[in-house]
């Protein structure tokens, strides 16, 4: 590139975050400011659920200069999102686009509010892929790992491509010391089961397990090595009501094969809630077959099926 194309780069790219940061807002909830994004017009701001200390109190400093009180609308630690709302309206939004055509390679720039001033960062897409699992069990629609400098406040930055469209949220609280750009699929999801239900609606079953070896001979028939033993049966708990007893070993639940506790979570996802669900399971040394109706998690327990 000859020097007037780096310097009319340059000059986009500092127009692009001009005028995009506007949607970039400063989340007092802790000791030290963090950052989020304006959602919605009328008030609904999106940051990172591990920037909130405190669920009260809670300011939200804007690029004109405002700090306004918000309110705690909902949170969600499995895919490290959360929802505020500010008393205001005509908030400038960012125009947002689908991740369809991200790859690795692709340049980003994120746009934090740490402090009074906009923080800009530039780099690469490092790594795209499908759907993922983050290890706190929440479903990211897709998989964006980006290579930008982490910095306190960098979390709930809003993340745009080139073309000046917003493609997600940063976050570095789902893998440590990774970025990771939730993008705008998981975040129309989630921010829209929070607005109407404060949490993200998912299925409970009540029970906690550990995995075990199963026998030779079980092994044999039930075509798998090992499953999930229950270790405990919570008191009128879907399973519970089902039938399921403390010592049973859960060899597949719908289906799909259980061995190890992460195996159960992610078939606990809302469209689940109300509906019976086939459970295959050892009892006392011989394979059985059992139904129950998956339960909604109440708030508090999402560590636990």
């Amino acid at each position: 590139m000859t020097n007037e194309s780096w310097a009319e780069l340059s000059e986009r790219l500092a127009a692009l975050a001009e005028d995009a940061g506007r949607s970039a807002v400063r989340v007092e909830a802790r000791r030290a400011p963090a950052s989020g994004t304006i959602w919605s017009p009328d008030g609904v701001v999106v940051t990172a659920h591990h920037n909130l200390d405190w669920e009260e109190d809670i300011e939200v400093g804007l690029a004109d200069g405002r700090s306004l009180r918000a309110e705690l609308v909902g949170r969600d630690p499995s895919t490290d999102l959360a929802v505020l709302r500010v008393k205001a309206s005509g908030l400038p939004v960012p125009a947002w686009a689908e991740p369809d055509s991200l790859k690795a390679g692709h340049l980003l720039l994120a746009l934090s509010r740490p402090g009074r001033a906009l923080r800009v960062g530039l780099g690469p897409l490092a790594r795209a892929a499908g759907d993922w699992r983050a290890p706190s069990g929440g479903r990211l629609d897709r998989y964006l790992e980006a290579d930008l400098s982490l910095h306190p406040g960098f979390s709930g930055a809003l993340v745009l491509d080139l073309a000046g469209r917003a493609v997600g949220m940063a976050t570095a609280g789902l893998v440590r010391g990774t970025a990771l750009v939730v993008a705008l699929p998981t975040l129309r999801r989630v921010v829209g089961q929070l607005l109407a239900h404060g949490q993200v609606r998912r299925g409970f079953l009540g029970v906690a397990t550990v995995p075990v070896r199963l026998a030779a001979s079980l092994e044999k028939v039930a075509g798998q090595p090992g499953a999930l033993l229950v270790t405990a049966v919570e008191e009128g708990s879907p399973a519970q009501r089902g039938g399921l007893l403390l010592g049973d070993s859960l060899l597949a639940f719908g289906g799909s094969p259980l061995s190890h506790p992460g195996d159960l979570l992610p078939l606990l996802e809302e469209e689940r809630i109300g509906q019976p669900v086939a459970l295959r399971l050892v009892r006392a040394g011989e394979i059985r077959e059992l139904s129950l109706t998956v339960g909604t998690r109440e708030r508090g327990k999402e560590a636990r099926a």
